[in-house]
């Protein structure tokens, strides 16, 4: 396992394909927007698209790194708010989506097991993003908001009623984030991953 990882991962051609989408994931993470359902400081945007690409097609390891890069890049030019709490946050939710997801296709490689793998990841994800949300990344953003929980519970109750507490928050904002965030990467994967996979094997 360790000599495959090797042989995958750090080639030449594996570090280049993986600084490659680690930049593109890394750009893509500057386009983002709000939804309706979720508070301003919720965004969506697309930059897990290159890691799962580079998980199913170097190794689930190499999703990892390139996880693990894009939030790095992220910090030493963006900054963080949250002294790199929310950082680290959304890397490990990353790594519950692209970990699960590729796994499965890495053992035998068929859209079958893609496609059971990204719903997983989608699921995990989703699990994982509550419980991170109520217990690490909220408070996180609570400090460097200078704001209390009630208060950023507030901002999602002005857009559903229905929050009306910390782990309705959760429930009614993050965990619909999470989940259509999957889906749509997930969606994305399934529909380019042949042709983008080509390329990156050398195929061309």
């Amino acid at each position: 396992m360790v000599e495959n990882i090797k042989k995958q991962v750090f080639s030449v051609r594996g570090l280049v394909e993986i600084g490659m989408l680690s930049a593109l994931a890394f750009v893509l993470m500057m386009f983002s927007f709000p939804l309706p359902f979720a508070p301003s400081f919720y965004k969506l945007d697309f930059s897990e698209l290159p890691v799962i690409i580079g998980a199913f097609a170097i190794h689930p390891f190499a999703g990892v790194m390139i996880e693990f890069i894009k939030m790095l890049l992220n910090l030493l030019i963006d900054g963080s708010q949250t002294a790199g709490v929310g950082e680290m946050a959304n890397f490990c939710i990353g790594c519950f989506f692209v970990l699960p997801a590729s796994l499965g296709y890495h053992y035998k490689k068929n859209k079958k097991n893609a496609i059971i793998g990204l719903a997983s990841g989608i699921v995990l994800m989703t699990i994982a993003g509550c419980f991170f949300n109520a217990y690490v990344l909220l408070p996180a953003y609570s400090v460097a908001f200078h704001m209390e929980i009630e208060k950023l519970v507030a901002m999602g109750t002005a857009i559903n009623p229905a929050i009306n507490s910390l782990w309705a928050f959760v429930l009614f904002a993050v965990a619909p984030f999470n989940l259509l965030k999957g889906t749509i990467i997930s969606v994305i994967t399934i529909l380019i991953y042949k042709r983008i996979s080509i390329i990156l094997k050398g195929k061309i």
